[in-house]
């Protein structure tokens, strides 16, 4: 039992199929992270620009 245990572990070692999948969600996630961090940090701005071209337009 112990040898067939060793075995499939060092299958699964060398078994790199799931690693792509693993660093694309990595990936992803970091890029939702940053991109929430900068309309948050942009967020003032934004509404003080948009505030000031509305007024900036005639009735």
């Amino acid at each position: 039992m112990t040898a067939y245990l060793k075995t499939m572990l060092s299958k699964l070692r060398r078994d790199e199929r799931g690693v792509t999948l693993v660093e694309y969600g990595i990936a992803i996630a970091l890029a939702v992270g940053v991109g929430t961090a900068a309309l948050t940090a942009l967020s003032g701005d934004i509404t003080t620009a948009m505030g000031v071209a509305g007024a900036a337009m005639p009735n």
